[in-house]
């Protein structure tokens, strides 16, 4: 395998196009200013017919050169308003893609080799979208700024969501395994391991990072044996670290499935012809009626499957027996306050579902006394208001779960905690404040991504770049070295440790601050409030 940049002649700024040489062939990539980069390369073949619900295959290779210019096809979902996607972009089962985004090395030379060049760091991105949304081909995820800045190369994953990657009908007769997201992603990550030196990255320092349902996949990775050794690092944002179903739960969420496809359980193989509008379209009226019915829930997610997931994530943290990395974890000020906006079903947002979500966790964590449960309530003296709703909301879905994962990730690893409270004048006003999502255009630099981002409508533009330089180099030293310091005068940022609970709070101005969310933790306890 070649190790280096060839060249060819090209219309692009750099005089020629980048090519690199994979296990399955070379692709071509294009240069973005100082920045090669290739879309949509495969690490895997299309997982269709006999193989739609079955682990991913070594991706077949090509003669020639692949020419990775565009984005390929994406994961089959139900497109809806919470996630910003492009509309020339199209559903297919070829989906099983990553693109790279590589800096040209000082000097300018296009050609190089891991012998004249230091390899570099490697960051490789998991998407967020609740389990059943979203793509890497979201401009929100380009790479560009933050391996210019860090001189690292990204990697951003593609992988199946949904009916088709987080919905287990393993309990129905047929060729149906669970957790076939998660196997994506350790494809990709072994695809990363066989081939990222030929684009100039290190194997030997991968940082695994994701944000939501990606971040939930990263803390659930942090605890798969099969993953063991596929990274160096990870960094999770916002991740429902708690929301993995027991199998139990899964064979009733596909039983029900059965249902509203009005196929009966016996000719569940039937699935793998079916064209994916009509599998989609029914997941979509199933991924909807499950948090509406059980509020707080998911219809989709990983599942402990006894093999990649021997048990549940947050029980192996607790247990001291998560992989023994460096992590930095954290969540926003305002988690929910996004879904209130959207009328999204995926989050209770008002008293009664919120209400509704208590009387649940009480029923399935019978261990959970009633002055337990009334203790975690006191903490929310509004939560008869939507105030209140929305804060028991997101801390029950993000910002308890990664204190969870910390204080076990902690017992044994490097471990850092955030919490980001910046937000624009702008959302400010609109009472989205630091909600969900809003610290990942600071993470890769990329504001005015969305159609008609009101942002800034009511200015704030400078400050929140000053923010995201400060935010993008921690990240990039984590990367890079393992330790999250900006080194640039910003605020040194201490380990977390369960006892001090440091915790570095992002804002115009940083603060580093010991348990901040000390009432929480005296609320909610040490065990954690899972919804499997």
């Amino acid at each position: 395998m070649s190790a280096q940049f060839d060249v060819e002649p090209g219309r692009d700024v750099g005089g020629a196009e980048p090519i690199a040489t994979t296990t399955s062939g070379a692709v071509r990539g294009r240069w973005d200013g100082p920045v090669a980069v290739w879309r949509s390369i495969p690490y895997a073949a299309a997982p269709s017919g006999a193989h739609r619900f079955l682990p991913p295959r070594p991706a077949p290779a090509w003669d020639g050169t692949r020419d990775c210019a565009t984005f390929g096809e994406i994961a089959p979902q139900t497109m809806g308003n919470m996630v910003p996607v492009d509309s020339d972009l199209r559903m297919g089962e070829d989906c099983l893609w990553l693109s790279v985004w590589a800096p040209r090395r000082d000097g300018g030379e296009i050609a190089h080799s891991l012998e004249t060049g230091e390899p570099r760091p490697v960051m490789v991105w998991l998407h967020g979208g609740a389990y059943c949304l979203g793509t890497a081909a979201q401009g929100i995820y380009d790479g560009r700024k933050l391996a210019e800045t860090g001189d690292v190369v990204v990697v951003t994953v593609n992988y199946r969501i949904g009916a088709f990657g987080f919905l287990d009908l393993s309990s129905l007769p047929g060729p149906f395994t669970p957790n076939l997201g998660l196997h994506d992603q350790i494809a990709a990550l072994e695809w990363v391991r066989d081939n990222i030196a030929a684009f100039g990255g290190d194997p030997g320092n991968v940082t695994l990072f994701g944000e939501s349902s990606g971040a939930g996949c990263v803390t659930a990775l942090l605890t798969s044996p099969r993953a063991a050794g596929l990274f160096h690092r990870a960094i999770a944002q916002s991740p429902p670290a708690t929301t993995v179903f027991g199998q139990e739960r899964a064979a009733g969420v596909a039983k029900r499935f059965l249902e509203l496809l009005e196929l009966p359980a016996h000719r569940a193989v039937e699935l793998l012809d079916w064209p994916i509008e009509k599998i989609v379209e029914v997941a979509g009226i199933l991924l909807d009626e499950v948090p509406l019915k059980e509020p707080g829930r998911l219809a989709a997610a990983p599942v402990v499957d006894g093999e990649l997931l021997p048990t549940y994530p947050i029980e192996r943290f607790q247990a001291g027996r998560s992989h023994r990395v460096p992590l930095m974890i954290g969540a926003n000020r305002d988690e929910a306050s996004l879904f209130r906006i959207f009328r999204s079903p995926i989050m209770p947002v008002t008293p009664d579902a919120v209400n509704a979500m208590l009387n649940d966790v009480a029923a399935s964590h019978p261990e959970l006394s009633h002055e337990r449960i009334a203790e975690i309530t006191s903490a929310y003296p509004d939560l008869d208001k939507t105030r209140g709703a929305l804060a028991m909301s997101g801390d029950a879905a993000f910002r308890m779960p990664a204190h969870w994962v910390a204080d076990g990730h902690a017992q044994h690893s490097p471990t850092w905690m955030y919490r980001f409270d910046h937000a624009t004048p702008m959302l400010r006003a609109a009472r989205v404040g630091a909600g969900h999502a809003t610290e990942l255009p600071y993470v890769f630099g990329n504001f005015g991504t969305f159609n008609h981002d009101p942002t800034f409508w009511l200015g704030g533009r400078k400050v929140a770049m000053e923010v995201s330089g400060r935010m993008m180099r921690r990240w990039l030293a984590f990367a890079t070295h393992g330790v999250p310091a900006a080194l640039d005068g910003s605020k040194h940022w201490p380990p977390y440790r369960p006892s001090t609970r440091t915790t570095l709070l992002i804002d115009t101005i940083d603060r580093v601050v010991d348990d901040p969310d000390a009432e929480l933790h005296t609320a909610w306890g040490e065990q954690a409030v899972g919804f499997g």
